[in-house]
This record gives structure tokens, sequence and C-alpha cells, in this order.
């Protein structure tokens, strides 16, 4: 009982020093006193309910994921056709009613059409990707099943929700709460956002980026009209270009999508000194931008973002390497959001605002104070009572209480740990159960006493035998408590279970193990003859 190594007295102070160190950052931000830049300075950051900022409510429409899988599909059985010896030949292809048909030169044809799809009819999945039918002889239909629509669905929402957090980290917030709700909406909170405009607007951008060459068989009149030739699509000039109000046609399959792209950054072009987005291509990209720009040198094509044409160069010459430029009507603010939504990936669907509010800090900060005011009371009846009660050992679970506020804290900020409105409440709630161990310790070695034994044994036997208790409680609470922030998944509630799971780890620590080594110092060095408990 009265032997505590060395290196175990170094570890325990070890880690409670490093923890108040931790916390002294976030309690000086309550005051005029600055924490040096040069330093380490780990924070807790406030929730949306402490601090303020905006709450945005994102929409996708499935119905636009569905036509993006019948594109991508006519494409595959076209490639497919293609690579087929010798080459399968097939004509009117339709994507009507959320069906892919197409018909093939004869019934001599079937056999082979349905081996060379098969792949893209089973898909790499575990259950089919498409139902195949084979009507009027020599046409092909292919409808989507219903769990094929539900996963690439599912995928979507999870890949948007991605990218959502990849842009509103490059905007340099903090913390933000971003989760899915529903089968279709995203859920998007930044605490600290008191302007929400740029934030909607970057959201808001599909940043789907594309190059297709330009049809030169368009006649400027058909254009006028909206009237594409075969195989090809109408697109408008985006607002801003000199172009603006005007259409042109582009090959509709093809050519090399933004998914593709490994980097995006804002620059300005030395020779025209108007911003510009460069872009870097991976391996694969690069390849299929060297092989498009080589073997159309003199042709027009159109870099496409969002539905709407930004520029329609000429390939001069081979453009090797993967990198590319991008200019348009920039502004040096757009032109770095462009490249923020680029680097980020396109959204694999729209999304579309359907709820936005502003939280004002001001209710924030009445709860720190309420919460504050609810912590010193709670924590001065707790000491009050403790010491009224075990005197000596009273005082101990008071320093042990202290210095577990303190630990809290400085884990929260180290994890990196967003403390929210029900965060406060597990503070408290952590407080006034933090004592528990040292009044069930007390009340053993109590026991102990009264059965005859000697100090240092009814001591060591108390902290022996109420350790076992205290750490089946604690540990039940544990679990609860780790369900329920994984069941949460983010947001108040699992702030809530964190502030909790870290508080009953750290009042652990603080009541057992380091009152147990002042216990032990006081006894080895009073050698008292009797204990007031």
């Amino acid at each position: 009982m009265l032997e505590f190594p060395r290196w175990k007295r170094v570890w325990y102070w070890g880690l409670t020093l490093l923890a108040i160190a931790a916390a002294l950052p976030s309690l000086l931000s309550m005051t005029s006193v600055r924490w040096p830049e040069a330093l380490p300075h780990p924070v807790v950051n406030l929730g949306l309910d402490l601090a303020g900022g905006s709450h945005i409510l994102l929409e996708a429409d499935p119905a636009q994921v569905a036509a993006q899988r019948l594109e991508n599909a006519e494409e595959s059985v076209r490639s497919a056709m293609d690579k087929a010896s010798p080459r399968i030949k097939i004509g009117d292809v339709s994507t009507a009613s959320g069906q892919l048909s197409f018909m093939v030169d004869g019934p001599s044809e079937v056999d082979r059409a349905r081996e060379a799809i098969l792949p893209i009819v089973n898909g790499t999945g575990l259950s089919r990707e498409w139902e195949l039918s084979v009507v009027d002889e020599t046409r092909f239909v292919l409808t989507p099943t219903q769990e094929s629509i539900n996963s690439a669905v599912t995928q979507a929402m999870d890949s948007a929700v991605e990218v959502v957090r990849k842009r509103i980290d490059g905007l340099g917030t903090r913390e933000p709460t971003i989760i899915r709700q529903g089968d279709t909406r995203i859920v998007v909170q930044v605490p600290g956002l008191q302007d929400p405009r740029q934030l909607k607007e970057l959201l808001g951008k599909t940043a789907k980026l594309e190059f297709k060459l330009v049809d030169e068989r368009a006649l400027p009149s058909d254009l006028q009209q909206g009237i594409a030739p075969p195989g090809s699509k109408i697109y408008p000039y985006a607002s801003g270009t000199a172009q603006q109000g005007q259409n042109i046609a582009v090959v509709r399959l093809g050519g090399i999508k933004g998914d593709s792209l490994t980097g995006a950054t804002a620059g300005v072009d030395p020779q025209r000194n108007i911003p510009v987005v460069n872009i870097q291509f991976d391996g694969q990209g690069g390849a299929k931008f060297a092989q498009l720009s080589t073997n159309n040198v003199g042709k027009q094509f159109a870099i496409i973002l969002d539905g709407a044409v930004i520029s329609a160069p000429v390939f001069n010459e081979p453009i090797l390497g993967g990198a590319a430029q991008i200019s348009g009507n920039f502004t040096t603010d757009s032109a770095y959001s462009l490249a923020i939504a680029l680097q980020s990936g396109a959204l694999p669907v729209d999304l579309t605002v359907v709820e936005e509010r502003t939280v004002g800090p001001d209710l924030g900060a009445d709860s720190i104070r309420k919460g504050l005011l609810a912590m010193g009371i709670g924590s001065f009846l707790v000491v009050a009572l403790m010491i009224t009660t075990y005197g000596r050992f009273g005082i101990y679970a008071t320093g042990a209480l202290l210095l577990n506020i303190l630990m809290i804290l400085g884990i929260m900020a180290l994890v990196n740990t967003t403390l929210t409105l029900p965060g406060i409440a597990g503070f408290v709630l952590t407080i006034g159960a933090a004592v528990d161990a040292n009044v069930l310790i007390n009340e053993r070695i109590r026991e102990e006493r009264k059965r005859g034994r000697r100090i240092i044994a009814a001591v060591e036997n108390g902290y022996k035998e109420a350790s076992r208790a205290i750490w089946d409680a604690n540990i039940t609470n544990i679990i609860a408590a780790v369900v329920l922030a994984a069941i949460a998944g983010a947001g108040p509630v699992r702030g809530f279970a964190i502030v909790l799971v870290i508080g009953i780890a750290t009042s652990i620590f603080t009541a057992v193990y380091l009152t147990r080594m002042w216990v032990a110092d006081w006894l080895r060095k009073a050698r008292p003859q009797e204990l007031n408990l």
C-alpha cells in the first residue's frame, strides 16, 4: 500500500500534467490572456448551439442517379459491342421510361450481343444490376433492378456527404456536423459561420467537369433552335462568357470527366493576367487527355462545368503531361471556390438547399454561463459534503475532482472534440458522479476499521475491494455511452456521450489511482494512529 515506485509516480503525474497543459489554451480563451502562437494550442471547439453558426438542409434528386446510370450503361454497351469480334452493330438506342433499349442487325446477332453485355447486366456486386429481355426478336431491353437503384442512391449520398465534408474543410471552418437524414437529405451545421452565402454557393455547385469534342456538323440555325445532330447534345454557354445566350453541340459520349482529377488550384495566367484554375489529371486521365488532344489536333473541344460551357478552345497541339488550365469569366474568389469544388470532387447528384437558418451566439453564451454556474454550484456542494463527511479523505476527493475537470477539458482539446449544450450536461453529470468512487472507497475503509483491521490494512483492503465495484459500475456506463455515441453518429447526442466517456475514464484515474498515491504518501509520512472517517 505504501510502496509506490518512482516510475509509477512519474507516469501518473505525467498524464495528469499533460492533460492539464492541454486544457490551458481553452481556459485562457475565456479570459483576455493570449496563448503564445509559437506553442501548440489545442482548444475545445464549441458546437452550433453554443457558438452559433449556420444550419443548412440539402436534398438530392434520386432521379438524377438513375439517369446517370442509364448514360453509363449506354456507354458501356456501345464499348462492349465495339470490342466484340467482329464488331456488333447496334441502332435505335433509347433511354426512355428509365430503360435502356437498342436493336441489333438481325436475330443471328442476338446470342453474341447477349454474351457481350452479360458482365454489364450482372455487375460486380452480389445481386444483378439489370433485368435483360429481348423483344421483337432483335431489340434488347435493360431494366434496372430495384436493389441496384437503391444501392446506387445510397452510394451517391455517401459520396455526396464526403464531397460536402471536403468542401467545407477547404473553407477552413472547424468541426462541421455533416450527417445524412433519411434517404436523400444531408444536414450541414457549421459553428461560427454567421454568413452562409459562400457555403451555400459552394455546396450548391455540383462541380461536374467534362471535356467533350464539339460536333462541327451542327448548323447555327439548328443550334439556335436547340436541335443537335444525332449522337450529340446541346449545351448553353455559361453566364458571363462572351457567347452567353448561345448554344453549342458536343459529342454526347466519350470525352473525359472530372473524376480523373488529382489536383486543382486557383492561379493567375501571367500572359493575360486573369484568374484561372490549374488542374492535374491522374495517370489514366492524363493518358486519355493526351490521346484525345493528339487525335483531334485542330478541332474544337468544350470545357463543360455543371451543364454549361465555360470555354471552347481548339487543340493546337497534343497536351501531354496530364496538366491543363481552365479560364473563363472568373474572379479571384470564384476561381478559388471552383478549385475547392474540383479538388473535393464532383457531387454525384445535385443538392438543393431546402432549409436554412442562422443561429446567433447570444443563446450559446447564455447557455455557457448557466452551465458554468450549475457546474460551480454542483462542485461547491459536492466538495462541502465530501470534506464534512470524510475530512482529510474528503480533501483528497476534492483535489481529484478539480484535476478531473481539468483533465476532461484537456483530453477534449487533444482529441479535437466539439462541446455542445448536451455536452455541458454530460460535464455536470460527470462531476456529480466523479466522487462516487471516493464514497465507495471511504465507506469500505470505515467498514474495515470497524472489523478491527489496522489503518494501513484497512486502507489497502478498502481500495482493493471497492475498486472492483467501481470498475464494474463504470464499465457498464462506458458501454452504454459508447453505444449511444455510435448510434447517434454525430451531433449533440454524440457530444453528450463522448464527454461522458471521457469523464468516466478520468474520474476513475483521479479518484482511484491519484488519491491512493496521495493517501499512501500521507500514511508513510504521518503514521497516524487513527482515521477520522
